[in-house]
């Protein structure tokens, strides 16, 4: 309720008497600097974060892509297990075999076709 009035002179040696109040001020400033930078740069921050986002998002489809392999090589293997008509096309083109009524002309000095 009462109010005192201190002089001009008195405030001033109340700051300076108290010299560690403001080192503490700076201290704890320059700490949360300190945990702002770690917070975005640290080795757990949010640089750390968003690369590992972005590893994630690129294993995940490395991921997807093998699974996609495999469905393709497991459907393959169905179909030179079950359908003659791979089985005869995988047996001409990759192991070079003949029907036994075909004949086969080798051609000497040819410039190679593309296979597409």
């Amino acid at each position: 309720m009462f109010k005192r009035s201190v002089s001009r002179a008195q405030s001033e040696s109340l700051v300076t008497r108290r010299p560690g109040r403001r080192t503490l001020q700076y201290l704890l400033m320059f700490i949360g600097w300190v945990l702002v930078v770690d917070a975005v740069v640290g080795e757990r921050g949010l640089s750390a974060m968003i690369q590992a986002r972005k590893q994630y998002g690129a294993l995940h489809e490395s991921l997807a892509d093998a699974r996609r392999e495999n469905a393709r090589l497991r459907e393959e293997t169905r179909r030179l297990r079950e359908d003659p008509a791979t089985i005869e096309e995988f047996a001409r083109r990759e192991l070079g075999l003949i029907r036994p009524d075909e004949k086969v002309f080798i051609v000497r000095n040819a410039p190679a076709s593309d296979p597409r």
